[in-house]
């Protein structure tokens, strides 16, 4: 008789608190599922990686694993690099690897986030007095792809929040790979006449984005001292969080684990990335596995754009622009690092890497020595 064990993929971080918080939700989904191993792991920057916890999962008896990714929506590392790791590792052991959906548009997570952000309005009345609703803005903050369905999800998010909080006005933001970034956003929200504005991480864990979309956050509220500015909390553990990792586990036996891949840029032609049709499944991390939060002697590299090691993933720089960095890559199909390696694969240009609101504009603060 099959054993079913449950794997929970993560992208990893260089944060230890993220890489902590990640393991919290292994530990909660094990007092939900107390019959199933539940292991889980990371695409890179941080231990354990995701073939340890397949490899763990093995070890118990583990024959039927139920794969989820660890991620708020479907872009190239839920669509791409964690599939390629999974059907690598189960053709290599002759495993029964199902993989989930990532967690989506979903109304439990909607109420999670509309949690955080309650608490964080119910802290700014307690402290500086109520605004009305109507008089403030709510500011939505995603992580930002190179895959457009992906960044539009976010938006769908920030609309179901508006609309069901009542706020007076809402605009969505990103910390990186597309526009608008935070301070664009930020800013433009300034000039709207809004008495205080939050600013909620649609994010799953803590991390160096977080930190920078509250640093981001502090400097333009310094410029506008009109404006009451608010951070609410990411969303973490949340009840309903788990509640929505749980369910991914359990509806892929139970046969309702399609995603929705109607506007996938690998499937069907979006507009402006008609070139990623068809592009195969494969991992781009295997070179930076393991390396980062707490891994010893680690030599991964601080990139200051974004909280992904420097491949030809990062969408922050096209055209043969180089980071300034003390290593340096191109998309010409083929790039080596200084960490001892090469290896070559294609990464379409993000066809607006030179909107002003967007990533090219983040180099200012590499020259201004961040």
């Amino acid at each position: 008789m099959s054993k079913i064990g449950v794997m929970v993929c993560g992208h990893g971080s260089r944060s230890q608190a993220a890489v902590d918080e990640f393991a919290v939700v292994a530990e909660r989904l094990r007092d939900l599922f107390p019959d199933w191993p539940v292991e889980y792991g990371y695409l890179e920057f941080a231990n354990p990686l995701i073939r340890d916890g397949l490899d763990s999962l093995r070890e118990q008896g583990c024959d039927h694993i139920l794969a989820i990714p660890g991620m708020l929506f479907a872009a190239m590392h839920a669509k791409n690099d964690i599939p390629s790791v999974l059907n690598t590792y189960a053709a290599r052991h002759g495993l029964n690897i199902q993989y989930g959906r990532d967690l989506g548009v979903d109304p439990k997570m909607i109420a999670a986030a509309g949690d955080r952000i309650r608490a964080a309005v119910e802290k700014a009345d307690a402290d500086n007095g109520p605004v009305p609703v109507h008089e403030t803005c709510l500011a939505v903050i995603g992580r930002g792809a190179s895959d457009p369905d992906a960044n539009s999800n976010v938006s769908k998010v920030a609309r179901l929040l508006w609309e069901g909080m009542g706020f007076g006005w809402c605009e969505t933001g990103y910390s990186g790979v597309t526009f608008p970034l935070v301070e664009p956003c930020l800013e433009h929200v300034a000039k709207l006449g809004y008495r205080r504005v939050i600013v909620f991480p649609y994010f799953l864990f803590t991390g160096i984005l977080v930190d920078r979309i509250f640093g981001f956050t502090d400097e333009v509220a310094a410029r506008h001292p009109e404006i009451e500015f608010v951070k609410a909390g990411y969303l973490n553990d949340h009840d309903q969080v788990i509640a929505t990792f749980a369910e991914r586990a359990t509806e892929i036996l139970d046969g309702d684990n399609a995603m929705n891949c109607a506007l996938c840029k690998y499937r069907t032609q979006v507009l402006g990335f008609e070139s990623e049709i068809g592009m195969p499944q494969e991992s781009h991390h295997h070179h930076v596995e393991g390396q980062g939060a707490n891994a010893p002697g680690s030599n991964v590299e601080d990139c200051k754009l974004c909280d992904t090691f420097c491949t030809g993933a990062c969408r922050l720089v096209e055209g043969g622009h180089h980071h300034h960095h003390d290593h340096e890559h191109s998309h010409s199909h083929s790039h080596e690092h200084e960490h001892g390696h090469s290896h070559d694969h294609d990464h379409p240009p993000y066809p607006h890497s030179d909107h002003p609101l967007g990533p090219e504009s983040v180099r200012k603060y590499l020259s201004d020595g961040e």
